[in-house]
Protein backbone atom coordinates (compact mmCIF):
# COMPACT_ATOMS: atom_id res chain seq x y z
CA UNK A 1 0.00 0.00 0.00
CA UNK A 2 0.79 3.53 -0.88
CA UNK A 3 1.67 5.82 2.00
CA UNK A 4 -1.35 8.56 1.79
CA UNK A 5 0.23 12.44 2.42
CA UNK A 6 -2.07 14.50 4.22
CA UNK A 7 -4.72 15.70 2.18
CA UNK A 8 -4.42 19.48 1.99
CA UNK A 9 -7.84 21.33 3.26
CA UNK A 10 -9.50 23.88 2.29
CA UNK A 11 -10.20 26.41 5.22
CA UNK A 12 -13.85 26.18 4.91
CA UNK A 13 -13.78 22.33 5.00
CA UNK A 14 -11.06 22.39 8.34
CA UNK A 15 -13.34 22.05 11.01
CA UNK A 16 -15.70 19.40 9.07
CA UNK A 17 -12.33 17.15 8.92
CA UNK A 18 -11.67 17.66 12.79
CA UNK A 19 -15.09 16.59 13.29
CA UNK A 20 -13.95 13.20 11.42
CA UNK A 21 -11.18 12.43 13.37
CA UNK A 22 -13.74 12.50 16.37
CA UNK A 23 -15.87 9.97 13.95
CA UNK A 24 -13.26 7.82 13.68
CA UNK A 25 -12.19 8.04 17.65
CA UNK A 26 -15.99 7.10 17.96
CA UNK A 27 -14.89 3.89 15.37
CA UNK A 28 -12.12 3.12 17.16
CA UNK A 29 -14.01 3.55 20.99
CA UNK A 30 -16.84 1.25 19.67
CA UNK A 31 -14.31 -1.44 18.14
CA UNK A 32 -12.09 -1.40 21.47
CA UNK A 33 -15.60 -2.16 23.38
CA UNK A 34 -16.65 -4.93 21.26
CA UNK A 35 -13.11 -6.51 21.36
CA UNK A 36 -12.64 -6.22 25.17
CA UNK A 37 -15.91 -8.16 25.88
CA UNK A 38 -17.55 -5.36 27.19
CA UNK A 39 -21.33 -5.06 27.71
CA UNK A 40 -22.65 -3.92 24.45
CA UNK A 41 -25.32 -1.59 26.09
CA UNK A 42 -22.66 0.26 27.63
CA UNK A 43 -21.06 0.77 23.85
CA UNK A 44 -24.41 1.77 22.59
CA UNK A 45 -25.04 4.28 25.30
CA UNK A 46 -21.95 6.12 24.48
CA UNK A 47 -22.94 5.80 20.20
CA UNK A 48 -26.31 6.66 20.86
CA UNK A 49 -24.97 9.85 23.00
CA UNK A 50 -22.01 10.75 20.16
CA UNK A 51 -25.12 10.76 17.76
CA UNK A 52 -27.30 13.08 19.26
CA UNK A 53 -24.69 15.21 20.79
CA UNK A 54 -21.75 15.49 17.50
CA UNK A 55 -22.71 13.38 14.48
CA UNK A 56 -26.47 15.06 14.35
CA UNK A 57 -25.32 18.31 14.02
CA UNK A 58 -22.31 17.60 12.32
CA UNK A 59 -24.43 15.84 9.64
CA UNK A 60 -26.83 18.49 9.56
CA UNK A 61 -24.28 21.54 8.80
CA UNK A 62 -22.71 19.22 6.12
CA UNK A 63 -26.04 19.06 4.02
CA UNK A 64 -27.26 22.31 4.53
CA UNK A 65 -23.59 24.14 4.03
CA UNK A 66 -21.61 21.79 1.96
CA UNK A 67 -23.58 19.65 -0.19
CA UNK A 68 -25.53 22.28 -2.11
CA UNK A 69 -22.20 23.20 -3.65
CA UNK A 70 -22.27 20.01 -6.11
CA UNK A 71 -25.51 19.73 -8.18
CA UNK A 72 -28.46 17.82 -6.65
CA UNK A 73 -27.92 14.95 -9.16
CA UNK A 74 -23.93 14.48 -8.38
CA UNK A 75 -23.04 11.43 -7.47
CA UNK A 76 -20.52 12.19 -4.69
CA UNK A 77 -23.20 14.50 -2.83
CA UNK A 78 -26.28 10.94 -3.64
CA UNK A 79 -23.42 8.77 -1.74
CA UNK A 80 -22.53 11.09 1.00
CA UNK A 81 -26.93 11.88 1.61
CA UNK A 82 -27.41 8.24 1.30
CA UNK A 83 -24.41 7.50 4.21
CA UNK A 84 -25.86 9.54 6.05
CA UNK A 85 -29.51 8.45 5.87
CA UNK A 86 -28.11 4.70 6.33
CA UNK A 87 -25.98 6.06 9.69
CA UNK A 88 -28.90 7.11 10.94
CA UNK A 89 -31.30 4.00 10.64
CA UNK A 90 -28.19 2.37 12.05
CA UNK A 91 -28.14 4.42 15.11
CA UNK A 92 -31.78 4.03 15.13
CA UNK A 93 -31.98 0.38 15.21
CA UNK A 94 -28.74 0.55 18.04
CA UNK A 95 -31.27 3.04 19.95
CA UNK A 96 -33.56 0.15 20.01
CA UNK A 97 -31.83 -2.89 20.50
CA UNK A 98 -28.82 -1.95 22.59
CA UNK A 99 -27.89 -5.53 23.40
CA UNK A 100 -27.01 -6.14 19.77
CA UNK A 101 -23.41 -6.22 19.13
CA UNK A 102 -23.58 -6.74 15.19
CA UNK A 103 -25.55 -3.15 14.84
CA UNK A 104 -22.51 -1.78 16.82
CA UNK A 105 -20.05 -3.07 14.18
CA UNK A 106 -22.30 -2.46 11.66
CA UNK A 107 -22.09 1.23 12.81
CA UNK A 108 -18.56 1.55 13.14
CA UNK A 109 -17.49 0.07 9.90
CA UNK A 110 -20.03 2.29 8.04
CA UNK A 111 -18.66 5.44 9.73
CA UNK A 112 -15.38 4.39 9.19
CA UNK A 113 -16.00 4.31 5.79
CA UNK A 114 -18.53 6.96 5.06
CA UNK A 115 -15.53 9.08 6.45
CA UNK A 116 -12.88 7.83 4.91
CA UNK A 117 -15.47 8.71 1.41
CA UNK A 118 -16.10 11.72 2.66
CA UNK A 119 -12.35 13.05 2.89
CA UNK A 120 -10.98 11.08 0.38
CA UNK A 121 -13.57 11.64 -2.39
CA UNK A 122 -16.80 14.32 -1.93
CA UNK A 123 -14.22 17.06 -0.09
CA UNK A 124 -11.57 16.70 -3.28
CA UNK A 125 -14.76 17.77 -5.24
CA UNK A 126 -15.80 20.18 -3.24
CA UNK A 127 -12.57 21.84 -3.14
CA UNK A 128 -13.02 22.03 -6.69
CA UNK A 129 -16.08 24.05 -6.95
CA UNK A 130 -15.15 26.43 -4.05
CA UNK A 131 -14.28 30.17 -4.45
CA UNK A 132 -11.09 31.53 -2.85
CA UNK A 133 -9.31 30.97 -0.03
CA UNK A 134 -11.85 33.05 1.93
CA UNK A 135 -15.04 31.44 1.55
CA UNK A 136 -17.10 31.30 4.24
CA UNK A 137 -19.43 28.38 4.72
CA UNK A 138 -22.87 30.67 6.06
CA UNK A 139 -20.82 32.87 8.75
CA UNK A 140 -17.82 33.12 9.89
CA UNK A 141 -17.13 30.65 12.38
CA UNK A 142 -20.32 28.76 12.15
CA UNK A 143 -19.04 25.78 12.06
CA UNK A 144 -16.91 24.76 14.95
CA UNK A 145 -15.70 21.33 15.92
CA UNK A 146 -17.00 20.19 19.13
CA UNK A 147 -13.26 20.17 21.19
CA UNK A 148 -13.92 17.64 23.38
CA UNK A 149 -17.79 15.59 22.79
CA UNK A 150 -16.55 13.00 25.41
CA UNK A 151 -16.62 15.81 28.19
CA UNK A 152 -20.32 15.02 29.60
CA UNK A 153 -20.17 11.45 28.96
CA UNK A 154 -18.56 9.51 31.86
CA UNK A 155 -18.01 5.45 31.06
CA UNK A 156 -14.74 5.51 29.74
CA UNK A 157 -15.62 1.51 28.66
CA UNK A 158 -12.73 1.87 25.82
CA UNK A 159 -10.02 2.45 28.07
CA UNK A 160 -8.54 -1.51 29.58
CA UNK A 161 -7.96 0.23 33.10
CA UNK A 162 -12.09 1.08 32.70
CA UNK A 163 -13.20 -1.62 31.43
CA UNK A 164 -15.02 -3.06 34.03
CA UNK A 165 -16.21 0.03 36.07
CA UNK A 166 -18.26 2.98 35.19
CA UNK A 167 -16.47 6.68 35.83
CA UNK A 168 -18.83 8.38 38.56
CA UNK A 169 -19.53 12.18 37.91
Amino acid sequence: MKDRLPLKRHQALVEFSRDHHYGLLLVWKIKQGLANAIDPERIANYAVFFFDHDLKKHFSEEESDLFPLLPVDNLLRLQAENDHTRLTYLIENIRQNKSNRILLAAFADALKLHIRFEERELFEAIQTVLPDINYEINSPGAHKCNSDPDADWPDIFWMPENANTKKEK
